[in-house]
């Protein structure tokens, strides 16, 4: 008997999959540290969600438990 694969909680609070199945991510580097140095474009732009690299899809639908 296989045992059950948990969800890594933290990881699902961290992605939104969408209706078409993509995964997106936040779009955050570096965007928190000494944000007062850094021009309002630049964190507006990394404010915005991004959708995860296809490289690590496989990897990330396993912790999700989406096999």
């Amino acid at each position: 008997m296989k045992t059950k694969v948990k969800t890594k909680k933290t990881l699902a609070k961290k992605v939104k999959i969408t209706g078409t199945g993509k995964m997106m991510r936040s779009h955050q580097l570096r965007s928190g540290h000494l944000r007062q140095n850094k021009s309002k474009q630049s964190l507006r732009r990394h404010g915005e969600p991004m959708e995860m690299h296809k490289s690590v899809l496989k990897t990330m639908n396993r912790l999700l438990g989406r096999a």
